[in-house]
């Protein structure tokens, strides 16, 4: 971290002591700081990483519920004044945390450091419509880069990285044992996917979702995205008839059974597919953009990716 930096992460705790002081004593709901370094991270997915790799040098503060939708999630006053307290801010970026990315930027000016990390891990672009891709997104960066294992191992050691630099306190050395612990871990992530994916034949992997979100995943283990119910990267954005039609036709051309929708999100959408189908798809659920609450069967990066190869395998193979 630089020295001016330095000085205004300093200052802006001591102005957050200075107000927690003044409250007091008093009736006042105030909120106050502690010397203790804090990395800001948008998305829980990105929070759970960023928590392996900082472990107990530094409070690590998610703003992203467990099941909330990285596309529409908002901020409170308290959380959009905290970001300007941060020592770093962790984000996907790629537009994908539509109503924080403000303010993100906000604290980037008043001189926290800020790791986008989609654009530092060799971004894909969405595919064009004929290739199964989004119509009006067509060639913009795709945000959803988690879904291939190896570019979340890139952007672990980029995470590592930056604590070291920008976050004062934090030990070094503990930091990169943690960082290198969870790098094996990943790694024998990618290893047991694609063993799993092996049970798949060739002309089996091809995914129809509920909206485009695992292109990383298809490039990375050779599937075909034959299409989405919502022609899009974003959940907010809405299907026309015209388009539950022409996906209609690829996915009897290609003779998909299996419809794959994110748990986060209603089904409804893929079931009024396979109503289309005449109910000869199944819908199975994913967790594709959000962790869930502890014990609910993605509460870490590398649940959610194994349940996930899991539920596509099965769903592929007709297990």
């Amino acid at each position: 971290m630089t020295t001016r930096k330095r000085t205004a992460v300093r200052l802006r705790r001591l102005l957050w002591a200075l107000v927690a002081l003044a409250c007091a004593g008093t009736a006042t709901a105030c909120t106050g700081g502690d010397d203790r370094p804090d990395v800001v991270v948008t998305t829980n997915i990105l929070g759970d990483v960023t928590r392996e790799i900082v472990g107990d040098q530094a409070d690590v503060t998610v703003l992203m519920q467990p099941g909330a939708d990285p596309h529409s999630f908002g901020l409170s006053a308290v959380q959009a004044a905290g970001l300007e307290n941060a020592d770093l801010v962790v984000f996907n970026g790629l537009g994908l945390e539509e109503n924080v990315l403000r303010h993100v930027a906000a604290a980037g000016e008043a001189g926290v450091t800020t790791l986008e990390v989609g654009r530092a891990v060799d971004p894909l672009t969405f595919r064009a419509p004929a290739d199964g891709g989004p119509e009006e997104e067509a060639g913009q960066p795709d945000p959803h880069f988690w879904t291939d294992p190896d570019r979340m191992r890139t952007a672990a050691g980029l995470i590592a990285d930056a604590v070291v630099e920008h976050v004062d306190g934090a030990d070094e050395k503990t930091v990169r044992r943690n960082a290198a612990r969870y790098d094996g871990q990943l790694a024998a992530l990618t290893t047991w996917m694609e063993k799993s994916f092996d049970r798949i034949p060739e002309d089996g992997r091809a995914l129809v979702t509920n909206h485009h979100v695992f292109g990383y995943l298809a490039d990375r283990f050779g599937f075909r995205v034959i299409g989405a119910v919502v022609p899009s990267g974003t959940t907010l954005a809405s299907p026309s008839s015209s388009d539950l039609r022409s996906l209609t036709e690829a996915v009897r051309e290609a003779g998909v059974r299996t419809v794959f929708a994110d748990s986060s999100q209603p089904t409804r959408l893929a079931e009024v597919l396979r109503d289309e189908l005449g109910g000869r798809v199944e819908v199975v659920p994913l967790f594709s953009e959000s962790l869930t609450a502890r014990g609910e069967g993605a509460d870490t990066y590398l649940r959610m990716m194994r349940a996930n190869t899991t539920a596509m395998t099965d769903g592929l193979t007709g297990r």
